[in-house]
């Protein structure tokens, strides 16, 4: 059965004001667990049904989306984001405050979107699996001058590959010739993808 959202999933604005102080509080936590931070300026958020759902519903609260017109346009351009059994979807951000990093990194950075990888396993057993721009939002965010803040990748993993991320260890890992880093991820992160993987 898929896991994407449709309208009957979105709650009406009184209904949502009603639960929404417990559901912020639990996909805080979510996000807690499924955020990684990769060197000192780019953090993922590992995405699943609750977290999108979180987006679209506040989004419809902040910009005061009434239509079932709006709430579909909202599910058309983030449903992609929810990964399917076998999959990952991860939203990239780059953590840059100031106008002067801002200036310095985002045309450093060009391509960075291309360049992020799982490693997984430990010696000859060891694979890597590219992390891919999502191709919904691909041409909107790829440019050859500066690199949007925001990107969203995605990876179908085979059988024998969420066999090793539950073998572990699991390391995510950015290789662009400005931004070379790394970060092992902790057992409550594996065990989140693990979910989106097999569930």
């Amino acid at each position: 059965m898929s896991r994407k959202l449709t309208l009957d999933d979105i709650a009406d604005m009184r209904a949502y004001e009603r639960e929404r102080a417990e559901f912020r509080r639990h996909v805080i936590d979510l996000k807690r667990r499924r955020r990684v931070s990769v060197g000192p300026h780019i953090t993922f958020v590992f995405e699943n049904r609750d977290t999108i759902r979180f987006q679209i519903q506040e989004m419809a609260r902040v910009e005061r989306l009434y239509s079932d017109a709006q709430i579909e346009h909202e599910l058309h351009v983030y449903n992609p984001l929810i990964p399917e059994p076998g999959e990952l979807s991860a939203t990239m951000f780059l953590e840059l405050t100031s106008e002067a990093q801002l200036r310095e990194w985002l045309p450093k950075l060009v391509g960075i979107e291309r360049s992020v990888v799982l490693c997984v396993g430990e010696g000859e057993h060891a694979v890597t699996i590219p992390l891919d721009v999502d191709v919904d939002h691909a041409e909107q965010l790829t440019r050859e001058d500066v690199t949007s803040a925001v990107h969203y990748l995605h990876a179908t993993l085979s059988s024998a590959d969420i066999d090793r991320i539950a073998a572990g260890p699991v390391v995510l890992g950015i290789d662009h010739p400005a931004y070379r880093h790394e970060t092992a991820l902790d057992a409550e992160t594996v065990s989140e993808l693990l979910t989106d993987l097999c569930s």
